[in-house]
């Protein structure tokens, strides 16, 4: 397979982007409102806005608000977690580095997820 060439931050960083929500669609079943990617040193940080699910928000007005954001948080995770060498393969090929690590945490306050690749050594642009 030949790997795309990239000349500009900006088309990696709209490519990592569709391949975040391609992922997500895809694998959790939704995608956000609006996907924004930041290339910076040895980090890929993508911010997803808009993620949350009708139902979930129903949950989080619920009287058991801090139980439903556990929840929702932890049954996040999860997915994430069990879909992670499909998303990690997505971005190590757009990339072409290996990710050493993936931290990701969710916002129930305002729908918000945040994830963040570790790589081995910082991106190339040509």
């Amino acid at each position: 397979m030949l790997k795309k060439r990239y000349y500009t931050k900006g088309q990696m960083e709209a490519d990592i982007s569709d391949a975040v929500i391609r992922f997500e669609k895809e694998y959790m079943g939704r995608g956000p409102l609006e996907t924004r990617t930041y290339l910076i040193d040895d980090m890929i940080i993508v911010r997803l806005r808009g993620i949350l699910t009708k139902a979930e928000m129903q949950l989080i007005k619920s009287e058991k608000r801090d139980r439903s954001r556990d929840l929702i948080k932890q049954v996040r995770t999860e997915l994430l977690e069990s879909g992670r060498d499909l998303l990690e393969s997505a971005i190590k090929n757009i990339a072409r580095r290996r990710i050493l690590t993936l931290h990701t945490d969710i916002s129930t306050t305002n729908g918000e997820k945040i994830i963040i690749f570790i790589l081995d050594k910082p991106v190339e642009i040509e």
